[in-house]
Formats: structure tokens, sequence, C-alpha cells
């Protein structure tokens, strides 16, 4: 119904052509911002009542004191389902810390809480179907947990910037809110995502519709397909200096899709987007010395590239 709304706009009411290029462009844009901007808000809306039961005092109390392996299931799995993002890492990299959460589960936590989010997962379970979206959050998770071991594994506590192991952040207190109050906290937090995301959804879904309609097939297929090797890593090199939420670079991957890129190097892409960004070294930057942030980012890249390689092989 969505798609024959977008179809009667675009080649009724402005007569374009079907098959021009802006037509298919706009015929795109039209039809992925109604069809997005109605999952987020019912998606939101649901998700904020899940996240009212995961405030930060509760997460820290669940990590703290963890063992590894363990610790790193359990932050990863916890990741998905918190609503923090890349701009929350300083005070709560602090928090965990502080709170005796081991540096390595810390970690797993910050790959995963960005990257891999209940948002995304239906987002993509609506454009692509349930297979690619399970793809997506089991390989976000194996990456999460995979890079929190390695880091802890390399004992990298001295690397943590000197201030962070003297702060006392403390437990506050976890405040338990009735129903009404989650519907309440689900409301306003919807509204006000809503408000902070739309203008990335809105770009990513132009980006995605300049793709759809005027990007040649065989380009992508040149630069980033299957018969190029190198396509992983040049996805990986290029996701990295943008900034976004999974909420907008999906339009784009949908784009990519359908242009026939392949799987694994739009997963790559959209991992690196949401998982590593400039904003966030810099911020992290003022945790993290220098030796640990460049091994965060080089280890999560690494184990993103494998994941790219593997279900390019595979699928």
């Amino acid at each position: 119904m969505l798609k024959n709304f977008a179809d009667y706009i675009v080649f009724n009411l402005l007569t374009l052509k079907p098959g021009s290029r802006l037509g298919e462009a706009l015929d795109f844009f039209i039809y992925d911002t109604i069809k997005i901007f109605l999952l987020l808000a019912v998606i939101i809306f649901v998700v904020a009542i899940v996240r009212s039961q995961f405030p930060p005092e509760k997460t820290r109390k669940i990590l703290s004191h963890k063992r590894e392996y363990i610790g790193n299931v359990m932050a990863a799995l916890l990741g998905v389902v918190t609503p923090f993002c890349s701009c929350s890492a300083v005070p709560l990299f602090i928090g965990f810390v502080e709170s005796g959460v081991p540096l390595g589960v810390t970690f797993s936590f910050l790959v995963s809480s960005p990257m891999v989010n209940e948002v995304a997962l239906v987002l993509l379970w609506g454009l692509f179907g349930w297979k690619i979206a399970l793809i997506y959050i089991g390989t976000g998770l194996v990456v999460a947990i995979i890079s929190g071991i390695v880091i802890g594994r390399l004992r990298m506590e001295k690397h943590v910037q000197d201030y962070v192991w003297e702060m006392q952040v403390g437990n506050g207190e976890i405040v338990e809110k009735t129903f009404r109050e989650k519907l309440d906290f689900a409301r306003e937090y919807t509204l006000g995502l809503l408000k902070k995301i739309w203008p990335y959804v809105i770009i990513g879904i132009g980006v995605g519709a300049f793709i759809h309609g005027y990007v040649p097939q065989d380009f992508l297929a040149r630069w980033a397909g299957r018969d190029n090797p190198f396509a992983v890593p040049v996805a990986v090199a290029l996701g990295v200096p943008l900034y976004s939420n999974a909420a907008g670079v999906i339009p784009i991957v949908h784009a990519l899709m359908e242009k026939g890129m392949a799987i694994g190097t739009v997963l790559a892409f959209m991992m690196a987007v949401t998982a590593l960004s400039l904003p966030e070294a810099i911020i992290l930057s003022n945790v993290l010395k220098k030796t640990l942030l460049a091994t965060f980012f080089g280890v999560v890249a690494l184990a993103i590239v494998f994941v790219g390689y593997l279900f390019n092989a595979i699928l």
C-alpha cells in the first residue's frame, strides 16, 4: 500500500516517467521515508518500555565483577537493549571501571551498544527479511564479544587515563518505575529520539535514493562487488569517517543491496559506520590513551573485515 502511494505521487501527480533516474530516486525517497518513520515510531516506543528496565545503575550492577567470557557475553547482550551510544562513552566508561567491571567486558558493551540494537534489527527485518536481520545481530554480537575478550587478554589497564581510576562515581539508587511511568517515559523518549535522529534518517534516505536512481550498477560491482578482493576493507575504511546511527545508515544499506553489493560488504560497511567513527574516537580519547584507543579501533575493524569476508564467502 505504501509503495502504491509513493508511485501515485511520483508517477501520477508529478508525472515523472517510470524508469527515469529522477523518478526512481524520488519514488525510493518517498517510500522509504514513510516506511522507516512508521517503523521507527512503533519500534522505539516498544523498545523504550524495555529499556526502562535497564538504567545505568542497574547495568553497572549486572556487569560488576563478572568473570571473563561470561561477562563479555552478558555485556554484549545488554548492549543490545540499553539506550547508550558513543556519545555516552565517557561517563559510562568511568562508571563501569569504577564499579569493578573488567576492561574487556566494558569494551564488549561499548561495541555492542551502538552497533547492535533492536531498532536496527526490526528495521532490517522489515526491509530485508528475518535471515538478514538475524545475520546482522548474530555477527554484531560475535564482533563485540571477541573484541572485548581480545582487549581484556592484552591487559591494557595501564593505558586508561590515570584520572579514570581515581574517580569515585558510586552506584546510584535503582528506582523502579510503575507501568504508567514507563509509558510516559516511552512516549517522551520516542518523541525526543525522533527529534534527534530525523535529520540523519532523512540524509540517509536521500543518499540511498541518489544511489538507487543515479549510481550505475556496474560502478558498484566494479568497486565493491564479489570480484574485488579489497571490497570489504574499502567498505570499512569508507564507513569509519561517517557518523550515523543504525536508523540513518539502513536506507543507504538498502540501496547498496538493491544495486547488487555483496551482503558481507554491506554488513561490514554498516558495522563500521555504527561501531567505529571519528567522533567516537574523539570522545574516547578523553578516557583512553592513544595505544588503547588504537588497539580498540584496530581489533574491532579487523573483526568487522573478517565478518564481511566470511559472509561474502558463504552467502
